[in-house]
C-alpha cells in the first residue's frame, strides 16, 4: 500500500477506535489542538528539504533539549553537504497524544516520545504510520507516597487516593498493573483505591496539600516529591524489570518520511547516540547544560540538588530495550487501554534499527540485536518475568504482542 494512502486513512482508524472502545478514553490521541487533521503533508516522492523533531521539555528527552537548543544537532545535520540544504526544526510538546497527532499531520517528521503513545500510535495507523528507530532513556520513575500516608507495605495501599501524570500513559499503566498484581482494584473496577490523572506540577501541589497519597510519576518529579513534599519512594520502577531496566522514551519516526528520507534519518540517529555517548561522559556538565536549555525553552530550571539525584535515577540510551515496550503493551491490553475486545496487537513491526545499526557500527559500538538489547540481556528473563506478572490475565505472553 502507497505510504501515502496508508497515512491518509489514520482518522478513519482513529474513528473505528473511539467507537469501539468502552473503557479507554481514545479522544487523547487528539491531543489539545482538535483543529489538526490526521494526514500526511508530504506528497509524492520528493526529498524532504527540512527534518522536523518534535520532543518535550523533559529530563528523559535530554539528548533532544541539549542538543536540538545548543546547535549540536544542526552542525551535524544542516552542515552535511551530502544532504542538500536541509533545515532543521523542532517543536516542544506537553503531551504524547499531541506529538503522534502532529506526526501524523506532517507538521513533524520525528519525535522523541514515550512508550504507550508510541504503542497507540502505531495501532490507529494499522501498523503503518510509524518506526521505533532508536531507544532514547531507561528508567526514571517511581512510586512515591507521603511520609505521613499510613503506607508501609503493600497491604497498606486499600483505601488510599493516588495520581498518575495522564489516563493511560506510561506511568499511570504502571501504578495501575502495581495495584492488580498486589490484589487491589481502582473504585471504577469495583475496588477502593482511587486514582486521579492530573499532571505533574498539580500532582506535585496536592501531594504538598495532602490531597492524595502517593503518585507515580516521572524524574525529576519523583525526587521534587521526596525532596520538597515530604515523600517517600515505596516503589522505585526499576526494581520491577530484569536488571533494572525499561524504555521510557523512544525516538520514531514516520514511515513515509524514513522511507524517502533515509540519509537524513541516518545523520539524525548519528547525532542523536553523540549526544547520549556525551551526556552520559560527563551528567554533571550536562546537567547544567538541560537546565540552561529548559530555562530558555520554559523559563524555569531545576534546583541542583533535584536535578543531580534526578539524572542518577535515570539512563540516557540509544537501546530501545523492545522487549520490555512489548510488556508494557501487554500491561496496558490486560488494563483494557489498548485494543478492548480484540486479539492483542501485533507489535512485530514497530521497529527498524537498521539505520541504528549501521550508526553504531560506524561509531565501533555495540549493535543492537533482533530483540533490541545491548549487552545480552535474554528473551526468557523478561518473558518469564511478564509471564509471571501476567499469571491472572487472559494469554500474557509477549510471544503474543510480537508473532
Amino acid at each position: 500500500m502507497d505510504s501515502k494512502l496508508k497515512l491518509g486513512i489514520s482518522f478513519a482508524i482513529i474513528v473505528a477506535v473511539i467507537i469501539s472502545s468502552s473503557n479507554f478514553n481514545w479522544s487523547v490521541l487528539l491531543g489539545q489542538d482538535n483543529s489538526t487533521n490526521l494526514s500526511t503533508s508530504q506528497s509524492g516522492t520528493a526529498k524532504a528539504d527540512s527534518l522536523k523533531i518534535g520532543y518535550f521539555p523533559n529530563l528523559n528527552h535530554a539528548q533532544a533539549v541539549i542538543g536540538l537548543n545548543n546547535g549540536d544537532f544542526k552542525k551535524v545535520i544542516e552542515n552535511d553537504n551530502n544532504l542538500g540544504n536541509i533545515s532543521l526544526k523542532e517543536t516542544a510538546f506537553t503531551s504524547g497524544p499531541s506529538a503522534i497527532e502532529a506526526l501524523y499531520a506532517g507538521q513533524i517528521d520525528v519525535a522523541y516520545v514515550g512508550p504507550n503513545p508510541t504503542i497507540n500510535g502505531y495501532i490507529i495507523s494499522g501498523g503503518e504510520g510509524l518506526q521505533v528507530i532508536s531507544g532514547v532513556s531507561s528508567g526514571g520513575a517511581s512510586f512515591v507516597v507521603r511520609n505521613d500516608s499510613g503506607i508501609e507495605t503493600v497491604n497498606d495501599l486499600g483505601g488510599k487516593k493516588f495520581a498518575s501524570p495522564q489516563l493511560g500513559n506510561t506511568q499511570d499503566v504502571a501504578l495501575r498493573k502495581y495495584l492488580v498484581d498486589n490484589g487491589f482494584n481502582t473504585v471504577e473496577n469495583g475496588g477502593n483505591v482511587t486514582i486521579l490523572p492530573i499532571a505533574n506540577a498539580d500532582i506535585l501541589t496536592a501531594f504538598l496539600k495532602k490531597e492524595i497519597d502517593g503518585a507515580w510519576v516521572p524524574e525529576p518529579w519523583a525526587t521534587r516529591l521526596v525532596q520538597e513534599a515530604g515523600g517517600k519512594v515505596f516503589v522505585d520502577e526499576k526494581s520491577l524489570w530484569p536488571e533494572g531496566k525499561f524504555v521510557t522514551a523512544n525516538l520514531i519516526v514516520r514511515t513515509d518520511y524514513l522511507e524517502k528520507n533515509p540519509e537524513i534519518v541516518k545523520k539524525l540517529l548519528g547525532a542523536h547516540v553523540d549526544e547520549t555517548v556525551k551526556i552520559n561522559n560527563n551528567t554533571k556538565e550536562a546537567a547544567k547544560e538541560f537546565n540552561a536549555q529548559l530555562k530558555k525553552l520554559t523559563g524555569q530550571e531545576i534546583s541542583e540538588n533535584v536535578l543531580d539525584k534526578a539524572f542518577s535515577n535515570l539512563e540516557l540510551t540509544y537501546d530501545p530495550l523492545k522487549l520490555t515496550l512489548f510488556k508494557s503493551a501487554n500491561d496496558a491490553y490486560d488494563l483494557g487501554f489498548i485494543e478492548k475486545g480484540k486479539d492483542r496487537p501485533n507489535l512485530s513491526g514497530i521497529y527498524d534499527t537498521t539505520l541504528l545499526n549501521e550508526v553504531l557500527a560506524e561509531k565501533a559500538l555495540q549493535s543492537i540485536d533482533d530483540t533490541g538489547v545491548i549487552n545480552n540481556t535474554t528473551n526468557s528473563t523478561l518473558n518469564g518475568q511478564a509471564n509471571t506478572t501476567n499469571s491472572n490475565s487472559s494469554g500474557g505472553a509477549i510471544a503474543d504482542l510480537v508473532t
